[in-house]
């Protein structure tokens, strides 16, 4: 046994004792001198975490003994295989900052249909050079109120349509021996109220109402109503809907999902257990949804609380435990400042990266790149043992998170700007080339965010001549900024806004469905044909991808900003050991030149990997409009 401070030193011998005299003889089995390894390694950081939020408690080690005893369990049924896999990613912590990395995002049903057809898509992921797959929410769900597969019904249960847990543990298997890595969200902020707990919480079960926040009366969701805020006024007003026997239970997002209760040690041990489970069954990420809401605390906001970010620790912690594989990916839409607090060896280690993608589309419509040059500068390089997910477009809505007191140094007003942007991308804007919907439109507020696929936002659907090259171009950041670039699938094939969700009863509330197209088997047919849309946006896509994966640049995550001395012009490098790159693009309708002397600064000549060709750089550089060079300096 290694060292230990004193107190934590008293707790795991407490530990021990517990599981020495558990009915289940842990310490007897095969398994347990390697997880004990692990759990001796460990078990500081997670007594620190765990007794941070639930040290007050005078059962507080009786409840960490058995969560611990349930992680043992879990890690005995663990396949040799996922246990193999742990070895290999704790010898190799980096692996996920590859420049061979590359993301996908899809709907199971939209995209494919159910989980065995996923599996028959494995050679055209191999083909787009995929290394990582996310799958929308694919467990048991309502049928109406199911917020796109976000209100679960059950952890351990794939949704009937979809397939089985059987057929998601196979697709699992052969995505890894494919070297792809499954990325599934977690929703543990709430559940529907559809689950086995929400039923029997409102049956009257008193352990299951502590696992919810339920009030006899008004009086304490009116106090709690006071700091917080309101997520979906569309649904409900407030945070809190009453129950049918007239009790009040929070609900942050929609009324069907109900918040739980992680005052509630119990709750915090079942959800390790699921989250466990699905280690098991061969899931590489899990995405922590809605992160900045986990924690509730009296007269506050209820959002990104310092107990928030310890209760992602003390999951982190199990996991290290007993299920050593399994990282962890940020999902906080909330202000830059508050995006990087969740991002850290310890807490996760990747994360969506927010900034990035809104401020795209604001130098898009701008043709402005300074609030974009500003966040690379400042809010890009992050922990270097963790990494963010580069994406252009979601499964749901663009919010324009940007720091307004960064916009006002370059003399812009937050909220007008927002409602510039609002409009320009639903084509309220004369001359935009955008062709968004809007989501949670707000006429009184100016509040809006906006719905679209990446065509139809780059001014494809609308026919403008150079959608095609902004919809490139955005990839191409996503791709050389640092971090795992991520690609909705349907955009490398030009997918445009299906407006038939309007037609469907279920969907027709709720806007963001317009980005969620249904697989469109002609335009995949049309990939290798130059001659269409498709097939020039996937033939330009595929050669830089294939330039990411053979450029040593790309590894890592660290990005150096470059002063182009042009607004219209982004810049920054890439360095690896022996080499630099220069990345240049110009967001502008028209061309523009760099004269020499910042160039100078860095090299005399270059080779653009993109196009093939050397520069000189001596006399400056002419880039075409939305034009982007990856520039190898010599």
């Amino acid at each position: 046994m290694r060292a230990h401070p004193p107190q934590q030193l008293a707790a795991l011998e407490f530990v021990l004792l517990h599981l020495k005299n558990a009915s289940s003889r842990p310490m007897k089995s095969r398994s347990w001198p390697t997880f004990q390894l692990r759990l001796d390694r460990e078990f500081d950081n997670l007594f620190n975490q765990f007794n941070s939020v639930y040290g007050h408690r005078s059962d507080v080690l009786m409840q960490l003994a058995t969560l611990i005893e349930q992680s043992f369990n879990s890690w005995k049924s663990r396949s040799a295989d996922l246990k193999n896999l742990d070895i290999h990613r704790e010898n190799d912590r980096h692996w996920f900052q590859s420049r061979n990395m590359l993301g996908g995002v899809c709907y199971v049903d939209l995209y494919a249909g159910n989980l065995n057809k996923i599996r028959e898509k494995i050679p055209y992921f191999k083909e787009l050079g995929l290394t990582y797959l996310h799958l929308m929410p694919l467990f048991k769900a309502p049928d109406q109120n199911s917020d796109g597969g976000y209100a679960v019904s059950s952890y351990r249960e794939v949704n009937p349509s979809l397939g089985t847990m059987a057929q998601l543990r196979a697709l699992a298997s052969d995505l890894r021996h494919n070297g792809i890595s499954l990325v599934i969200d977690f929703i543990f902020n709430h559940t529907s109220n559809e689950h086995d707990w929400a039923k029997a919480a409102l049956s009257g079960d008193s352990e299951y109402e502590n696992y919810y926040w339920i009030f006899p009366n008004r009086e304490m969701p009116d106090a709690f109503e006071a700091n917080t805020r309101e997520i979906f006024p569309d649904d409900h007003p407030g945070s809190f809907v009453q129950l049918p026997d007239g009790r009040w239970i929070w609900a942050t997002f929609y009324h069907f999902q109900w918040d739980l209760n992680y005052s509630n040690p119990s709750v915090f041990r079942a959800m390790a257990q699921e989250m466990l489970f699905l280690a098991n069954q061969g899931v590489d990420f899990l995405r922590m949804d809605a992160v900045a809401f986990i924690w509730k605390k009296l007269g506050t906001t209820c959002e990104s609380l310092p107990e928030a970010h310890t209760l992602i620790r003390a999951f982190n912690a199990v996991c290290r435990i007993a299920a050593p594989s399994l990282l962890f990916k940020s999902e906080a839409i909330v202000h830059p400042d508050e995006v990087v607090t969740y991002i850290h060896p310890q807490e996760c280690q990747i994360a969506y990266n927010p900034l990035l993608m809104a401020l795209g589309w604001e130098a898009l419509a701008t043709r402005d790149v300074r609030l974009l040059d500003l966040a690379l500068n400042r809010r890009q390089n992050i922990d270097p043992d963790c990494g963010w997910v580069n994406y252009v477009r979601s499964h749901d809505d663009i919010g324009w998170t940007f720091a307004d007191e960064e916009a006002a140094e370059l003399d812009i007003n937050g909220y007008d700007h927002r409602r510039f942007l609002n409009n320009f991308y639903v084509n309220r804007y004369q001359g935009s080339f955008a062709r968004g919907v809007p989501f949670q439109d707000n006429p009184r507020t100016g509040d809006c965010r906006i719905a679209g696929t990446a065509a139809s936002l780059c001014g494809i659907e609308a026919g403008d001549t150079g959608g095609i090259d902004r919809l490139i171009l955005l990839y191409a950041i996503a791709l050389s900024a640092g971090g795992i670039p991520l690609i909705y699938l349907g955009d490398e094939v030009g997918q445009m806004n299906d407006y038939a969700f309007a037609d469907d009863q279920a969907k027709k509330g709720d806007s963001r469905w317009v980005n969620r197209p249904r697989y469109t088997p002609e335009l995949y047919e049309q990939r290798n044909d130059k001659r269409t849309v498709s097939g020039q946006i996937f033939s330009r896509l595929s050669h830089l991808i294939a330039i990411r994966k053979a450029s040593p640049e790309f590894d890592g995550g660290t990005v150096t900003t470059f002063a182009t001395g042009n607004k219209h012009v982004l810049g920054y490098m890439r360095v690896a050991k022996q080499s630099r790159l220069l990345c240049l693009t110009n967001f502008d309708d028209d061309p523009h030149a760099l004269p020499p002397e910042s160039l100078l600064l860095v090299a005399r000549k270059g080779q653009d990997l993109i196009s093939g060709r050397d520069l000189e750089l001596t006399s400056g550089l002419d880039l075409l409009a939305h034009q982007t060079m990856w520039l190898r300096l010599s």
